[in-house]
């Protein structure tokens, strides 16, 4: 791994490991049970709005263990 990525994922570690990043996470997972509610969905078009801000919520609350598992790729690659 090179030490732009290093860096790029040490400044992301960083940032999760700070108690606004815990907040930050804590109000959207509260916010992704009240989206992912279907009681309150009023027709197709936003469901689908909705499906999507379960995604972007999924890649965000998902974040520390896509790096983990894209910094072992990038270590696997090397060797």
């Amino acid at each position: 791994m090179d030490r732009e990525t290093e860096q790029y994922y040490n400044a992301i570690k960083d940032m999760m490991a700070t108690d606004g990043w815990k907040i930050f996470t804590d109000e959207l997972k509260t916010n992704a049970i009240n989206i992912n509610s279907v009681e309150s969905t009023k027709d197709r078009d936003d469901l689908n709005f909705r499906k999507g801000q379960l995604n972007i919520l999924a890649s965000i609350l998902n974040l520390d263990s896509t790096l983990e598992y894209m910094k072992q790729e990038g270590s696997n690659d090397s060797i």
